[in-house]
């Protein structure tokens, strides 16, 4: 895959995450002002999930996209450096089938499993 191409897919996957951070972000801001106008007992309410059960799993989602967010730029170093595609374990090249899939692949599939 050229760089040209795997630029246009990182940016892509960036914009991606990027949103789903942004929306994430209004998540997080929306349970606060649900926290401070709850009851303390927020844990026992039988209407479903508690606050900070909502809490926990925005603040992993939003772990997860900060971290896909590093991949990515690590994957752009690689673009720059002339290492992209190139499977970090082996040194084979990786299939584009799977840097299309994957923009952030760092092995090929056989050194992936």
């Amino acid at each position: 895959m050229d760089a040209t191409r795997a630029s246009a897919l990182l940016d892509e996957l960036e914009r991606a995450v990027e949103r789903r951070l942004q929306h994430l972000t209004d998540d997080a801001e929306s349970l606060r002002h649900d926290r401070a106008d709850a009851t303390a007992d927020d844990e026992h309410d039988p209407e479903g999930s508690t606050l900070s059960g909502e809490w926990a799993h925005v603040d992993a989602l939003a772990r997860a996209a900060r971290e896909e967010r590093r991949e990515i730029r690590a994957a752009r170093e690689r673009v720059a450096s002339g290492t992209f595609g190139v499977c970090e374990v082996c040194g084979r090249g990786i299939a584009d089938a799977r840097l299309e899939a994957r923009p952030t692949a760092r092995r090929c599939i056989a050194c992936a499993v």
